[in-house]
């Protein structure tokens, strides 16, 4: 059965960011983090990930920058509150075994739900986490959704800032990076 939203991944990627799952219109489209109100695009290059804004409807361009994007639970949902925490408790096994197929360095969680219930905790704190998941650093970021009020733009940039410091190296000069052609 093909996934609602395809992941973009390659082996060995630096980071591979995971969303909690696909909302309703991103999986109608095809792309991730489609919604206008979603921050993640203006936020992974204002964070310094990507040397330009990347449209959703190409973000399979985020392989060029050794990136890429997954969701914890396949099933598309208007909200987060849609989802019940035993659908990332039954997502665990299957998710860390995806994570250690494709070796990512590190695995961005964008928001606490998925990775404290698929940890078997209450709570978690945001960042880098002390034990690695599916063999790759586990980090928690703020979800980047406009629905998320409780962290601005700028909160949200430093946040990804944090990572980006720690886990990529710096953007190359542009005539030495290869651009990507999508349809």
């Amino acid at each position: 059965m093909e996934k609602p939203l395809p992941d973009i991944v390659a082996p060995g990627l630096d980071v591979v960011f995971c969303g909690l799952n696909p909302g309703l219109s991103a999986a109608a489209e095809g792309h991730h983090f489609v919604g206008r109100s979603n921050r993640f695009w203006r936020v992974l290059h204002l964070a310094g990930f990507t040397p330009e804004q990347i449209a959703a409807e190409h973000d399979a361009s985020l392989l060029t920058y050794g990136l890429g994007i997954t969701s914890v639970v396949e099933r598309p949902t208007a909200g987060v509150d849609d989802l019940a925490r035993s659908e990332f408790v039954a997502a665990a096994g299957g998710f860390e075994a995806w994570v250690r197929r494709w070796t990512p360095r590190y695995v961005a969680f964008l928001g606490k739900a998925a990775y404290a219930a698929m940890m078997g905790r209450r709570e978690v704190a945001w960042g880098r986490q002390v034990e690695p998941f599916g063999g790759a650093v586990a980090w928690v970021l703020p979800n980047p959704s406009g629905r998320n009020l409780a962290f601005s733009q700028a909160a949200l940039v430093a946040a990804y800032r944090e990572l980006r410091d720690e886990a990529v190296q710096p953007l190359p000069p542009p005539s030495a990076r290869v651009r990507s052609t999508l349809a």
